[in-house]
């Protein structure tokens, strides 16, 4: 106003009123200027800020501090600690003559090293036949391929025993048209089987053993095969006369196999009506134990078990009873978890806090009973998944199930398991690595960024502006989950003493994370991976950097080109990502050796 020059200010006049707003609206102003450039208020503490007048876009600015301790490990795992599963039902559905495909055997190749455990719920219905009769034997027969494909089949077989080394094969595109057409049809009946827990025997013949053997060993992976438990004798005592056959064969050839006596005993009564009880399987795994030190090839096998279903009551009791009894008997002690049933309907079930964090309640349940009888026995995690029931088509084999899966091994990692199983490397429902086109899906392209990346020894986080400070009532789960290794010693892009941090944006939002005290002022390598096309997070394409996967041919993989972040720039994660940052040359004490 300005006739306001005029007047004297004082407080009543109303030139003085209107100079007094624009004072505390110039002080205001300034106020949330710098709250808004210091999100804490403290060095460790973040204090959250008033929901009233948030500006849009202000939880995409709040910045998070990370730093790692680079000292000492706090854990150190097995090298093989990101291993696969193979579900038996690939001898029934055809799909095992069809291991030898140089671009299978590429593709595991890829996740070496690593176990292979030939297992799953139709371990406990195997039964080895030692037969060469392979019209009787083989599995599907000529009515099934083309009259010239089935001797060339043959053929291979035959020269499979007279040469040594990998066995690889190019499969004719009409070959694999008539396999995919087989295994459909012979999958609704194997879900079915599974639905109705009721299973038919599958015969495990000393052919199929050598292709498996020669899968695994042309890989680069280790196999643990897993016998059949329910194999009974009148009395109800374990019936050892497959095993021996086929222990007896195995080591004629020198295959070199760990292995594992049944799958999930605790379900035993719903499948079959027998109920296992702790004291029946400490004396099967004695059993097996002995027979193994029978044969001289043997000897000193590793012997895993008792590979029990997810630890709920009867599954703990067992387990529990079963380490009291004869934990000493096992090199290491496996159970299996699974997140949800087959019938999740929307991909946001993937994104929930609470279902990533059921995993941290299940591995304290198992290492406190492991370590109350056997302190410092290796735990592993001997099926993991995404869900049960084969999973379903369009969710579980997409984008959106990564997050727990990498989730998954982060957690694992951090509580001390030594091996993370996952099921399955191929064929199996749609919880799968690999598609029947032999394609990789998401979780195969998050595998391998992981084992090219990620060393053994696990690194202490510590992050400032991530936690809040819960409300009474209210449980805080974070959407922002962050781990760090030593970077992995097989990658000579990189020098010892590197790290990798891997993190998991489940916001909706991007999240800016500054690197703090000893991670700054290095070069940073960035693997950032978002879905690829139109389908989001349905996508079963992955672009790294913005550059999409994929096989270049039978035997190359893509080159995995990193992002160069200068010294102290921050690191932007969009919305729904999940990134892989490698801290060059910092020599970090905890990773040089």
């Amino acid at each position: 106003n300005p006739n306001c020059c005029s007047f004297p200010m004082s407080q009543s006049s109303p030139c003085g009123f209107q100079w007094s707003l624009l004072w505390l609206a110039s002080l205001a102003a300034l106020v949330v200027q710098l709250v808004l450039s210091s999100p804490y208020s403290s060095p460790s503490t973040y204090q959250r800020p008033a929901t009233s007048g948030k500006r849009p876009g202000f939880m995409e600015r709040t910045l998070i501090l990370l730093d790692v301790n680079t000292r000492s490990p706090i854990r150190v795992l097995n090298d093989n600690f990101l291993s696969l599963q193979l579900d038996p039902s690939i001898i029934k559905d055809g799909w095992l003559d069809f291991l030898s495909s140089r671009r299978l055997v590429t593709l595991a190749r890829g996740l070496s090293p690593a176990f292979l455990r030939f297992g799953g719920k139709r371990t406990d219905f195997l039964q080895f036949n030692n037969q060469k009769n392979l019209a009787k034997f083989r599995g599907p027969g000529p009515d099934y391929y083309l009259k010239n494909y089935e001797d060339d089949i043959i053929r291979s077989d035959v020269a499979l025993d007279k040469q040594k080394g990998c066995r690889l094969a190019s499969h004719p595109d009409i070959m694999l048209e008539l396999q995919r057409e087989k295994a459909a049809s012979t999958q609704l009946v194997l879900l079915k089987e599974q639905l109705s827990n009721i299973y038919s025997n599958i015969t495990f013949t000393a052919r199929s053993l050598d292709k498996l053997y020669n899968f695994a060993d042309c890989a680069g992976l280790h196999l643990i095969l897993g016998l059949n438990a329910l194999h009974r004798n009148p009395d109800h005592s374990w019936n050892t006369s497959s095993t021996l056959s086929l222990l007896k064969y195995s080591a004629g050839k020198k295959y070199n196999i760990s292995w594992e006596l049944g799958n999930e005993p605790n379900a035993y009564r719903s499948m079959v009506g027998h109920t296992g009880n702790s004291t029946q399987l400490a004396q099967d795994y004695t059993k097996l134990r002995t027979l193994l030190q029978s044969v001289r090839y043997y000897s000193r096998a590793q012997l895993y078990g008792p590979n029990t279903g997810r630890p709920r009551k009867n599954a703990l009791l067992l387990l529990d009873e079963f380490m009291k009894t004869v934990g000493t008997v096992v090199d290491a002690v496996t159970w299996q978890h699974y997140y949800m049933d087959g019938r999740i309907k929307k991909v946001e079930d993937f994104l929930k806090t609470r279902l990533l964090d059921t995993l941290t309640e299940q591995l304290t349940k198992v290492t406190k009973v492991v370590n109350k009888h056997t302190p410092g026995k290796k735990v592993w995690l001997g099926g993991l998944g995404p869900a049960w029931t084969g999973g379903m088509s369009n969710l579980s084999d997409t984008f959106a199930a990564g997050f727990l899966w990498v989730n998954s091994l982060g957690m694992a990692a951090m509580q001390g398991i030594d091996v993370v199983l996952r099921h399955s490397f191929f064929d199996y429902g749609y919880t799968r690595l690999v598609d029947q086109y032999f394609n990789p899906l998401p979780d195969y392209w998050f595998s391998l960024v992981y084992k090219r990346l990620v060393g053994p020894k696990v690194l202490a986080v510590r992050v400032a502006g991530l936690q809040r400070k819960p409300q009474p009532g209210r449980v805080i789960r974070d959407k922002l989950r962050i781990y760090a290794h030593c970077t992995s010693y097989s990658n000579h892009n990189y020098v010892r003493g590197s790290i990798t941090i891997y993190i998991i944006n489940l916001h909706r939002s991007r999240k800016k994370i500054k690197l703090a005290g000893t991670l700054r002022n290095n070069i940073v390598h960035q693997y950032l991976l978002q879905p690829h096309g139109a389908d989001g997070l349905r996508a079963k394409h992955v672009q790294l950097n913005g550059e999409k996967l994929h096989m270049v041919d039978n035997e190359t993989f893509p080159e995995l080109k990193p992002k160069t972040l200068r010294a102290g720039r921050t690191i932007v994660m969009p919305p729904m990502t999940i990134g892989f940052y490698v801290i060059k040359n910092i020599n970090a004490y905890a990773c040089r050796r």
